[in-house]
């Protein structure tokens, strides 16, 4: 069978998009199904893949599989280039929507700039009370907590992430520190691992993504985690600009409620063959 497919980025975080109201892949097949499409030397190659699935509870509704085939709950990368597949496609029109996720249903705002799309996504209230993570551990804010000889401050912004502030993210060996943090027993499901430094108007962050296993060019949850540890701590204010190895994202709040804000880009499209019977 023929998938037809497109591939999409968000500063460097790639996808591959099924629309599965033209092409529905089975449901037990949809892990495998990722994994062969994200291969990089045997499949079209991504971090992830959206399918454009039929909603349920809001006029839109996205799915997410890792590269590993497991789903992921949300991906503030993977979400604003789903939005921008919806709008391309005449779903919904510049402005306003809503889209069904696994952490809910989300708010989002797309809109044209200079000839890019842009989408601004309410990401919701992060959580840094460690009962509602969940972790193992309960009561109080999971900040500037020892682990693995590092100082992890805790938060979920759709999915978990287990935030790290250093001197300089470009000396750290993520393939060294982030594993014992990411598959630590105190994170039930696994913890995405972001690594964060201050600088002037900003953050500076790199990712070792859950679901990947790996460092991604940038991870928009991971940014709004980072933006507000950085918050709660009284790094930054309510609006901050994060600088990831993609690109650059804007995280802002009102109130407690995070927003983020960054492009979307269409790369190609193309079709994979798949014979089902066979994954």
């Amino acid at each position: 069978m023929r998938v037809p497919f497109l591939k999409m980025q968000g500063n460097g975080n790639d996808f591959v998009l099924v629309d599965e109201y033209k092409s529905p892949v089975p449901e037990e097949k949809k892990a495998a199904f990722a994994r062969r499409c994200c291969d990089r030397r045997f499949g079209v190659g991504a971090d992830g893949v959206l399918f454009f699935a039929k909603p349920l509870h809001a006029p839109l509704r996205l799915r997410i599989f890792n590269a590993d085939g497991s789903e992921a709950e949300m991906c503030g990368n993977g979400i604003r280039c789903f939005v921008k597949y919806a709008l391309d496609g005449g779903h919904m029109k510049p402005g306003k929507a809503r889209v069904e996720t696994q952490a809910g249903v989300l708010d989002v705002e797309a809109r044209q700039e200079g000839g890019r799309t842009l989408v601004k996504v309410n990401m919701g209230k992060p959580l840094f009370d460690v009962a509602k993570i969940p972790m193992d551990r309960k009561g109080g804010d999971f900040i500037d907590m020892p682990l693995h000889g590092c100082l992890v401050s805790a938060v979920n912004t759709g999915v978990p992430h287990a935030v790290v502030f250093v001197d300089d993210v470009d000396a750290v060996d993520l393939t060294k520190v982030a594993p014992p943090i990411r598959y630590d027993k105190i994170f039930p499901h696994g913890a995405n691992v972001d690594f964060v430094q201050r600088e002037a108007g900003g953050l500076k962050v790199r990712t070792y993504e859950r679901g990947v296993e790996g460092e991604t060019l940038s991870c928009g949850t991971g940014s709004v985690a980072a933006a507000a540890v950085a918050r709660h701590r009284g790094f930054v204010r309510d609006a901050t600009v994060v600088r990831t190895r993609g690109g650059d994202l804007l995280v802002s709040f009102v109130a407690d409620i995070a927003f983020m804000e960054g492009p979307a880009e269409t790369v190609f499209s193309g079709e994979i063959d798949v014979d089902f019977t066979a994954l």
